[in-house]
């Protein structure tokens, strides 16, 4: 499922209305790391399942 520019818009406009402008720039940076932190974990799960060894076949 795919956001179009128009769903976006709304979703700006009611954060803003909502959490109102001085607390924007503060939730943006904490989406932010929040984004990172869930990269990072998926990127060291995928690098777990690379380096997993299995046992030789008999």
């Amino acid at each position: 499922m795919r956001l179009g520019f128009g769903e976006i818009l709304v979703v700006l406009v009611l954060a803003l209305l909502f959490f109102g402008p001085s607390k924007l720039p503060q939730l943006g940076a904490s989406l932010g790391e929040a984004i990172k932190g869930f990269k990072k974990g998926v990127a060291g799960i995928d690098e777990e399942k690379q380096t997993e060894k299995l046992p030789p076949a008999v």
